[in-house]
């Protein structure tokens, strides 16, 4: 008896070209956008193309929400980054909420405690090192304990979350102003210590500038230096790296260091140059959001520019659809998650295709 065939096989396929990637990717939000449209009007009667006009109008309305867009994407992106270049060691760094959230502990703790004790020339550059060397020090304890006894990374980083949640919460109480009112509020707001210089008059380029400048290291260190290539070894195959001689362990180390002191980084930025204050909702998510950024770019750096924006884009023009058309913020949530699914999905037609049966018995032929 004749053992019948699946009608269609999965198969691998060759890398596509970057135009014809691209062109999938585009492909696929079209079809969220229709399929977006079709479930606005059947569900509320709205105009969809309204409903779009919103969105953007929520992103790029007017001048002051460009700037904040632009600054939202530059927090988002750098914060993708940092997580990059462990995943593409397969080191899943799930701790960058905490690691931010260390790293703005660290800024406010300067800001509240030496803000009338050292001039903002002197203040400004402890609060850098302090942000940084707080989300470096996140970042290595987890991957200390991976590199010394195997421990589940993904367990371990997600803890240290919590972990930090937590340090923010006491000293939220500690430091609160004023008592009892349960939160921080601005810090230093008549003497403006630590807080970081604008950029020719404004105060959303320089987490922009930040944002650009890390982006190009960190393509230049992952693709052309010895540490990005001991990353990418490590990442397929810890028995080979062993093999050529590269320290597995020491290189865990290593980059979980950098990828914390950068989330730290922007920890600083959000406390320091965005808020001035610190709440346990520092991040907002972003920590998280920031793995999706970074998987949506298969852990390219300059590709990331592009998933962070669409991201922030969605997220903005969310909260226009439910102030314009008076619809609550889980409906625009419904939207950006089908336009997510699209996106995400369409990765599978760019890495697989269907070979179907009768084709395949020709090919065989």
């Amino acid at each position: 008896m004749n053992k019948k065939e699946p009608f269609f096989h999965i198969v691998k396929r060759d890398a596509l070209p970057w135009y014809q990637s691209v062109g999938v990717r585009a492909i696929a939000i079209v079809l969220a956008l229709v399929l977006c449209g079709i479930l606005t009007t059947i569900t509320t009667g709205i105009d969809p193309i309204e409903v779009y006009k919103s969105i953007f109008a929520g992103a790029f309305g007017t001048e002051r929400k460009t700037w904040i867009t632009l600054q939202n994407l530059s927090i988002l992106l750098l914060i993708a980054l940092a997580l990059t270049p462990a995943f593409k060691m397969k080191f899943w760094n799930i701790g960058g909420e905490g690691q931010v959230l260390i790293g703005g502990l660290a800024a406010g703790a300067c800001m509240i405690c030496l803000g009338d004790k050292l001039p903002n020339p002197v203040l400004i550059p402890v609060m850098v090192l302090a942000s940084i060397a707080a989300g470096a020090f996140w970042g290595f304890i987890p991957a200390f304990f991976k590199a010394k006894w195997n421990t589940n990374e993904t367990l371990s980083t997600l803890m240290m979350n919590y972990i930090a949640t937590q340090l923010v919460a006491f000293y939220t109480i500690v430091w609160e102003v004023p008592k009892g009112s349960g939160k921080i509020g601005i810090i230093n707001q008549n003497s403006n210590a630590g807080w970081l210089p604008q950029i020719f008059g404004s105060k959303y380029l320089l987490s922009i500038v930040v944002a650009v400048v890390v982006t190009l290291l960190m393509y230049i260190y992952l693709n052309y230096s010895k540490h990005g290539y001991e990353i990418s070894v490590v990442g397929e195959s810890e028995n080979t790296a062993k093999y050529v001689g590269i320290k597995v362990e020491k290189v865990i180390v290593r980059t979980m260091i950098l990828s914390g002191a950068i989330c730290g980084l922007a920890g600083l930025l959000l406390v320091g140059g965005i808020n001035h204050t610190i709440t346990t909702t520092l991040a907002g998510g972003q920590g998280f959001t920031g793995v999706l950024v970074s998987w949506m770019a298969k852990f390219n750096p300059l590709t990331m520019v592009f998933s962070s924006f669409l991201i922030i884009f969605m997220d903005r023009g969310a909260g226009e659809i439910s102030t314009a058309f008076g619809l609550n913020h889980s409906y625009a949530d419904i939207l950006t998650g089908i336009i997510l699914f699209f996106i995400i999905g369409c990765e599978f037609f760019i890495s697989y295709k269907l070979q179907f049966r009768k084709k395949a018995e020709k090919e065989v032929q």
